[in-house]
């Protein structure tokens, strides 16, 4: 088996991003259609448009490289997203489905929180300094996303959990605790 530089790597896990990034321009706009909250719903739009340009981030550097940013496909991405498809075809009405597609936007965004600081690591130890400039620029954005996911799901997830109930907005159902979460820390 051949064994590969760290650049190689590097490579591999940057066209892997963009393969997983082009997924989400896919992606968002569903679950932009399918949100409840006007703010869950214009946050997938914002970060549509930053999905967009976390693409051209990665063009520019595997350009840089002399490579092409096709010719991988992103499988754990794939995954993810096709785990967040089900959410939209599941049965799920008004929050409850905002905190599904929540915890689904989550999970991308961990995956991507992970995958950015690995690449971003590489370029660093490469010497990639533009690179490693504009790798830091897009894990910092993800980390904004999935931090406003989570500041989102402390309003959404307690509206889910008194959503069937039968009760109102001043009482929640029996065994249900106001803390409970999907996605969420």
């Amino acid at each position: 088996m051949k064994q590969k530089t760290l650049k190689e790597l590097y490579v591999d896990e940057l066209r892997d991003l963009y393969d997983g990034e082009q997924q989400l321009v896919k992606a968002l706009p569903k679950m932009a259609k399918n949100s409840n909250s006007s703010e869950l719903r214009s946050g997938f739009v914002e970060h549509l448009q930053q999905t967009k340009e976390h693409a051209k981030r990665l063009e520019q550097i595997l350009e840089g490289l002399g490579e092409a940013p096709k010719g991988k496909k992103c499988k754990g991405l794939r995954g993810i997203v096709a785990e967040g498809a089900e959410v939209l075809g599941d049965d799920f009405d008004g929050d409850v489905k905002d905190a599904a597609l929540i915890a689904s936007a989550q999970r991308v965004e961990h995956y991507e929180i992970a995958a950015y600081g690995t690449v971003h690591a590489f370029a660093e130890l490469l010497g990639e300094n533009k690179a490693s400039s504009l790798l830091e620029q897009t894990l910092n954005e993800e980390k904004e996303t999935e931090e406003k996911l989570t500041q989102l799901s402390k309003t959404i997830n307690p509206q889910a959990s008194r959503s069937g109930f039968g009760v109102g907005d001043s009482e929640e159902p029996k065994g249900m605790h106001k803390t409970a979460k999907v996605g969420g820390r």
